[in-house]
């Protein structure tokens, strides 16, 4: 998972950098833009573009709200007990509400509560690391040896390889094209594409390198590995051991918030998919909410090797042809990382449409011929 991070924080920084550079504006003046956009007007394959389209809403509308649901649901029955069916109802009852209504409403609470709860799940790890920081140096070891020992070189090295890549590409999302989506849309509007490529990097190396870690140490830490609990059980049990029975309670509670807000950006990201196919009229966005919502119950009630092994189909197929894309478009890429770090040396780096001239036809240049917001 760290290698795939430290790899995926240059995927994320490339295929939204692409994003904001290919980003437009739609009839109703909003902010459009994402993976598909750039394989359409970039390579020139729209046809791509709608097969790239087709599996973010496979993945995202449809199998991803599945797997949140089951991480809700885990965590929902391991602290109060609550049936997992009745946790999925619950769930996508509350996403209906959101979804078909309420959701600027949702989504400024959520702004507030999701740093907040990855902030105190960061404390709360740092607390469990300090006060077992004699047991830290041998819970690393562990890790490396596990991963580079004869007998996993023997044995099982493939299968955890394959298992870590899978994990930590569903933890950051980097190269996959979902991030996309959301960075093309960034406001306030960024002075250059690169600008987002960074904030997008950073967010994976929070991802994956920290809360992923402190994950693993505090179940390392614990003594809890190999107690034959998987998921989301493992890790209230780890924090139960390290704090007491509220460990459990607080996993829940934030589980809760990290995967409810992103079952709503799951669908936004399905949603900004029927757009550039088209399809974004009341019929097809009304069949996109009932079959969002009712991947829900399924998610919550169905095991959680069931879920992932969905999730991993439809994630493989959306990163095999965002990767493909963003290979193909590196050049492009690596001069707007130059141009962007030439310029930061004397003043704030702002995109000159002008200096790309292989690009101005394909882009959107009333966005770009926007005075940028301060």
């Amino acid at each position: 998972m760290w290698v795939v991070a430290i790899i995926g924080m240059a995927t994320a920084y490339a295929e939204s950098t692409l994003a904001q550079l290919y980003k437009v504006r739609d009839q109703n003046g909003q902010l459009r833009g994402g993976s598909a956009f750039y394989i359409s007007k970039g390579l020139k394959a729209p046809w791509a573009g709608a097969v790239f389209s087709l599996a973010l809403i496979l993945a995202f509308g449809l199998v991803f709200n599945a797997v949140q649901a089951n991480s809700i649901a885990g965590a929902m029955e391991g602290a109060f007990g609550v049936d997992t069916s009745i946790t999925g109802l619950a769930i996508m009852l509350l996403a209906a509400v959101v979804i078909f209504g309420g959701i600027k409403k949702i989504a400024r609470f959520a702004e507030v509560v999701v740093p907040f709860m990855a902030v105190l799940y960061l404390l709360l790890a740092l607390y469990v690391i300090s006060i077992n920081i004699s047991d830290v140096p041998a819970a690393f070891a562990l890790i490396f040896k596990s991963a580079f020992g004869v007998e996993q070189a023997a044995g099982g090295v493939l299968g955890a390889m394959l298992n870590g890549v899978k994990r930590g590409l569903f933890s950051n999302e980097a190269g996959m094209g979902s991030a996309p989506n959301i960075a093309a849309v960034a406001t306030p509007n960024p002075h250059h594409p690169a600008s987002q490529g960074m904030v997008q990097s950073l967010g994976v190396f929070i991802d994956t390198i920290l809360i992923c870690t402190a994950t693993a140490l505090m179940i390392l830490l614990s003594g809890a590995l190999g107690n034959g609990q998987t998921g989301i059980a493992l890790t209230q049990t780890a924090l139960t051991t390290h704090v007491g029975s509220a460990g459990q309670y607080f996993v829940a509670i934030a589980i809760f918030f990290f995967a409810f807000t992103s079952i709503i950006g799951n669908y936004s990201y399905a949603e900004n998919a029927l757009t550039y196919l088209k399809w974004a009229n009341k019929p097809g966005i009304f069949v996109l909410r009932i079959l969002a919502l009712a991947m829900i119950p399924w998610g919550a009630y169905e095991s959680v090797a069931m879920v992932f092994n969905v999730a991993d189909a439809a994630m493989g197929l959306m990163a095999t042809i965002n990767l493909i894309a963003i290979t193909m478009m590196s050049g492009l890429v690596v001069k707007l990382t130059k141009d962007y770090f030439a310029q930061l040396k004397t003043h704030t780096p702002v995109f000159n449409s002008n200096e790309y001239p292989e690009v101005r036809e394909d882009i959107d240049l009333s966005v770009w011929d926007e005075k940028p917001k301060q």
